[in-house]
């Protein structure tokens, strides 16, 4: 491997291939080195497959280089087991511009395709960058957060799915829980008196009883909700909207409990993973990063210094930078939306939680909001300015230091080490 650019030295290879990806059955295209001629076929995406068909690769060629429009899937995790081959995974849009620029009828098919992959590989090469999966540790912690942030995003459905449903019949189910519709004291509440009208009809002592059984007992509370009983109206009698009201809010109940013992144990799973990442120590203490999102920016940084040449990278790679297209005298900048959504967030969060930990960046949103700066667009130049920061503490091995930080800003007479809001004239 060359470390300077994490690329595999060029050394000539015997053949390449070009493999157009798809859910059960991929077409590939095979070129032998110094040949113009294209051997096609199709591979079905099956182990039993996947591996006679590699091997007899091997026993022809040996290693070679194989392009495909995937960066992650089923394909490249079984393709990574062979180490001997070469995986350089294409963006479907670099392969989808290449069509269009040199086809100009626009159509596309399997065979098409893996002939434009075929010849971007055996034309392009040297642009092309290899895959080079980091650390187990750090692909295991980056699937982790991810797949927690998805089942925390289906919660949120159910959540919102749920307040919209007792508001339509029920709303006042929604201030006896106290808002928190994610508590087990909701969906008991819910299933116990699954209408208004049958929690107007339960004794006193049972209202308390079930509360105390919820470790609440302030009296202010219990007293709340008996006066609620006996004030309040039922929104509505209608027996058609009450009882598919109740019926699919006990659903939307019921899921929000199964998948909270499921997040809280994707928790501490992935505590345990970022309790022995090489780099944790780099990302725990970030102001602002807390257990949700310093584990985020472990597994985006990873232990590879070579992934990224330059904060730069980051900051485009991410789409926090913003797109510049300029044409004669005409210049246009804009919101960057082809990029990995996950990784913007991330920064994007990590940079808005910062403010409430981190004086420098409080005063950053401040000076910024007196100038009359759209919030969202201050905190994404916010981050900007942190990928800076965490880019150098990444490849020096340092843990941000925020009082150093502030220290220098002071030195350097930056506005952000002293404005306050308060200063706005």
């Amino acid at each position: 491997m060359n470390k300077s650019t994490n690329q595999p030295t060029l050394d000539p290879y015997a053949a390449f291939i070009a493999i157009d990806w798809a859910d059960q059955q991929h077409t590939f295209s095979l070129q032998v080195a110094g040949q113009t001629k294209k051997e096609e076929g199709t591979l079905e995406q099956k182990p039993e497959v996947i591996g006679p068909w590699v091997a007899k690769l091997r026993e022809r060629f040996g290693g070679r280089p194989v392009a495909l429009e995937q960066s992650r899937g089923a394909l490249i995790h079984a393709l990574l087991s062979y180490d001997f081959l070469v995986l350089y995974p294409l963006h479907p849009t670099t392969v989808s511009k290449f069509r269009e620029a040199f086809k100009f009828s626009g159509a596309k098919s399997d065979p098409l395709d893996t002939h434009q992959i075929l010849e971007i590989l055996t034309k392009h090469l040297d642009q092309l960058k290899a895959l080079n999966p980091d650390t187990e540790q750090t692909r295991l912690l980056g699937r982790l957060v991810e797949d927690r942030r998805k089942i925390v995003d289906l919660r949120t459905t159910h959540i919102q799915a749920l307040g919209a449903s007792l508001k339509e019949y029920y709303p006042q189910a929604i201030e006896l829980c106290n808002g928190n519709l994610t508590s087990r004291l909701a969906a008991n509440l819910i299933k116990k008196w699954p209408t208004f009208a049958d929690f107007q009809q339960a004794k006193p002592s049972t209202v308390k009883k079930f509360y105390y059984g919820h470790n609440i007992r302030s009296p202010k509370v219990i007293e709340q909700a008996l006066k609620l009983a006996q004030s309040a109206q039922c929104l509505t009698t209608d027996p058609a909207i009450v009882e598919s009201g109740s019926r699919i809010s006990q659903a939307h109940a019921q899921m929000i409990q199964t998948l909270n013992p499921i997040i809280e144990e994707y928790e501490r799973r992935i505590e345990v993973v970022l309790s022995e990442h090489p780099k944790a120590p780099i990302f725990r203490n970030l102001p602002g990063a807390g257990p949700a999102l310093a584990p985020r920016l472990v597994s985006f940084f990873g232990t590879d210094l070579d992934r990224y040449e330059s904060a730069g990278n980051v900051q485009s790679f991410t789409g926090i930078a913003p797109v510049t297209q300029s044409s004669g005298k005409t210049k246009v900048v804009y919101f960057r939306t082809a990029c990995p959504k996950f990784d913007r967030q991330t920064f994007h969060e990590f940079a808005r939680l910062s403010v409430a930990n981190c004086q420098w960046a409080r005063n950053y949103v401040d000076y910024y909001t007196a100038k009359g700066k759209k919030y969202h667009t201050i905190i994404r130049a916010l981050a900007f300015k942190w990928i800076r920061i965490l880019f150098r503490c990444w490849k020096n091995g340092t843990p941000y230091d925020d009082n150093r930080y502030m220290q220098n800003l002071q030195k350097r007479g930056s506005i952000f080490a002293t404005f306050h809001l308060e200063q706005k004239t």
